[in-house]
């Protein structure tokens, strides 16, 4: 589960097939799939508990400046899964990195 302030708007649409994507360092990198939302306290504060699956989907990365709040992804502004054996796993991430940021990967 991972806590934050704020509850989404669009619980509906997210539980209907949404997923967290994970930005790190600079780019959308990863998903998982949301399962559920939790109402929890924190320091007597109203939050959000996002409860998703614990597989984590490596997507083709896409550049990303880190952000606060939601941002709803359209399913064709959102990077595909990365097809596992696609070729260029055993590389190292900075390379992977910036052959994707070429369209090379």
């Amino acid at each position: 589960m991972h806590i934050t302030r704020m509850t989404p708007k669009r619980t509906a649409e997210l539980l209907d097939g949404g997923s967290l994507y994970w930005v790190i360092k600079g780019n959308i990198a990863a998903r998982q799939k949301l399962l559920g939302f939790r109402a929890v306290q924190k320091n007597g504060i109203p939050h959000c508990g996002l409860i998703y699956d614990s597989d984590l989907i490596p997507v083709a990365l896409r550049p990303r400046r880190p952000f606060q709040g939601w941002r709803y992804l359209e399913e064709a502004d959102a990077p595909p899964d990365l097809k596992r054996g696609k070729g260029g796993d055993d590389l190292p991430e900075h390379l992977q990195r910036e052959l994707a940021a070429l369209g090379l990967l």
